[in-house]
């Protein structure tokens, strides 16, 4: 996402190498998620870049490759995960947790390929599962089974609320671009682990995304006074003002929690001049 190309000239300085544009990314937001690592695994020095250009308290959620999560469906994946997590190994701390990402037709019946696969992760890393079959949201033993082979290796569940952007038709081509490709499922906002992870997609409207979030403020302010450590992403359908949108969200919870640290000063998108 820090290469998202509304955002260059407008949050980000631009033109900026691509060894540098993570870095002014970081002086928005202090976490990111790695979503280019599900279609394509980077290269080891392109990951070491990544660790050059954020402080070690900066976090990476890192989603898992599609062959992996899709195409393999977690079955004889050992060897490309071992592949991968060698590959973002210079991250370090940085990595918050592995995202494991499954397809809408991953469902209650293959739990026990889940369970097996969370089980023979190595535990030096923490691990968050997003589902997309409506089972798991409609039916309480579904729902039940999987926070139980979630439980067992303190692996979190990842909901993708996308409540907002379905209330109302599409106004806009990124709207009608999601409303085919994103899940429809009832919002769960339930932690299992002190380390939630919630993903928050709105409408291109700013103003139907900050009242779609009201909820999540509150949540978030209550898992915080709980001791827990969450990290949130605020989506549009186009993405254009996520960046000022995620300092609006923090900026609304620390109104409600004073003593939550603030964002980084972002990097001005322009050069200073004397005049």
């Amino acid at each position: 996402m820090w290469t998202h190309t509304p955002w260059q000239g407008r949050f980000l300085p631009h033109p900026l190498p691509p060894g540098e544009r993570l870095r002014a990314y970081a002086t928005w937001c202090n976490a990111v998620e790695g979503n280019t690592t599900f279609y394509a695994t980077p290269t080891r020095s392109t990951v070491e870049s990544w660790a050059r250009q954020t402080d070690p308290d900066f976090r990476f959620v890192v989603k898992l490759p599609k062959p992996i999560t899709h195409e393999r469906r977690l079955n004889g994946v050992d060897e490309e995960v071992r592949s991968f997590l060698d590959t973002i190994e210079p991250l370090g701390p940085r990595v918050h947790a592995l995202w494991i990402q499954l397809p809408g037709s991953f469902g209650p019946g293959d739990l026990g390929t889940l369970a097996g696969f969370l089980r023979r992760l190595p535990r030096s890393h923490r691990y968050a599962v997003e589902v997309r079959h409506r089972a798991f949201f409609e039916e309480e033993r579904s729902e039940r089974l999987l926070e139980r082979v979630l439980a067992d290796v303190d692996a979190e569940w990842v909901p993708f609320d996308t409540v907002t952007l379905f209330q109302r038709p599409p106004t806009s081509d990124a709207e009608r671009d999601a409303w085919t490709k994103k899940p429809r499922v009832p919002r769960r906002s339930s932690a299992l682990t002190d380390r939630p992870i919630v993903r928050y997609l709105g409408r291109d409207d700013t103003a139907s995304t900050v009242e779609g979030w009201r909820h999540w403020v509150g949540t978030v302010v209550e898992w915080l006074r709980e001791g827990r450590s969450p990290t949130v992403f605020v989506h549009t359908p186009d993405n254009a003002d996520a960046l000022e949108l995620a300092r609006r969200f923090h900026d609304e919870v620390r109104a409600l929690l004073p003593e939550v640290e603030p964002l980084p000063e972002p990097m001005p998108s322009e050069p200073l001049t004397l005049f």
